[in-house]
């Protein structure tokens, strides 16, 4: 099972042992990472598992879709290009190492 970071915007940190096959979204939930949502259960309909991924071109985690963008612009004013929504990133092998910062909306910026 790869490791991933899960970082809070404190600089707080909680890896993880993922499970391949799920979604970031619901590895952060299973083990309660604080931030992570998930209102939509994960269909890509709002904006409650965003993230930072830190360095995505190393882990080859491809271009955004068309739905994701669309929910990461109704996000408003913290969205960046490294911006995804956790429930659109399935976790494998290759993510041994993935740190993502948590975008939680209801912590201080």
């Amino acid at each position: 099972m790869p490791q991933i970071c899960f970082r809070q915007k404190d600089g707080s940190r909680q890896t993880v042992e993922a499970k391949t096959g799920q979604t970031l979204m619901q590895e952060a939930l299973r083990h309660g990472i604080v931030g992570i949502i998930g209102e939509c259960g994960g269909s890509c309909m709002c904006a409650t598992c965003h993230i930072y991924l830190e360095d995505p071109e190393r882990f080859g985690l491809g271009s955004i879709s068309e739905m994701e963008e669309t929910m990461l612009e109704l996000e408003g004013e913290d969205v960046t290009p490294d911006s995804r929504l956790a429930c659109q990133i399935e976790i494998t092998p290759e993510l041994e190492g993935l740190t993502v910062t948590v975008a939680d909306p209801t912590q201080d910026t």
